[in-house]
């Protein structure tokens, strides 16, 4: 594989494209510190993912919920926005890119400077909390402090709801306006760039097929293979922030 060879077709491919989407996986966190949920040590291998059903009937699920969510906040918030990140932004502000689908709950493409609208969350957010029932939002830090004291759940001040970080829990249906404003976008694309998403999470990851279907082209950037590969018109096994940092010149 001829490295400068394929960041030099990655660059024609961008420069060339009237309407780039970037769609996002835990590839471009990781690279600020935030593990993953899947891979080996990563999450989920630690602690069983605590499914939607269980947190709605089960206030001690509800409680270890809060648990976990407080003894990793600290990595969260001490994130910080990558080179691959840094990239992505400078896409979207020069014009060249529309907007990120993000599968990432952590708010670090918000972080980089893309403003809110510019960036569809298939999977929410967990930097706040919302009621299921109304969605009234409600800040972890005002959380954290009642939850330390009483260790109860929160519930929602204005109707009585469970409050949830705002996240889609396995089990939880997908958001609607995120989900269509996502297709749109595909669909409006004629380049599409995956980083760092093993493609393997339905249906997000329908996203990047969709799109090559519609007779957009594809870049898959990740450092393991994916399902997708062979649709691609271009994949480097590559860091995220070192090869779109790279081609966008960016540091």
């Amino acid at each position: 594989m001829d490295d400068e060879k394929d960041l030099r077709t990655f660059a024609d491919l961008i420069a060339d494209a009237r309407r780039v989407v970037i769609f996002t996986g835990a590839g471009i966190s990781t690279e600020s510190g935030i593990p993953d949920f899947r891979s080996p040590g990563g999450i989920w291998t630690k602690n069983t993912p605590i499914d939607f059903q269980s947190f709605m009937s089960s206030p001690e699920m509800r409680r270890e919920a809060w648990r976990r969510k407080f003894r990793t906040d600290a990595t969260m918030r001490a994130a910080q926005p990558n080179r691959g990140h840094r990239a992505v932004a400078q896409l979207i502000q020069n014009g060249k890119a529309s907007c990120v689908i993000t599968q990432n709950v952590d708010g670090l493409h918000q972080a980089s400077g893309i403003p809110d609208g510019k960036v569809i969350e298939l999977h929410g957010n967990t930097t706040y909390a919302t009621c299921i029932d109304c969605g009234k939002r409600y800040e972890i830090d005002d959380i954290r402090v009642d939850f330390e004291k009483t260790e109860e759940p929160p519930s929602c001040e204005d109707c009585g709801g469970y409050v949830k970080t705002a996240t889609i829990s396995f089990g939880q249906a997908m958001p609607v306006k995120p989900m269509e404003r996502a297709q749109e976008e595909t669909l409006a694309a004629d380049l599409f760039i995956t980083l760092g998403s093993s493609l393997v999470v339905y249906p997000a990851a329908g996203f990047p097929e969709l799109a090559k279907r519609n007779g957009a082209g594809l870049v898959i950037v990740n450092r393991e293979a994916t399902g997708l590969d062979r649709l691609a018109d271009l994949v480097l096994n590559r860091s995220i922030g070192e090869t779109l940092g790279r081609v966008v010149g960016v540091a």
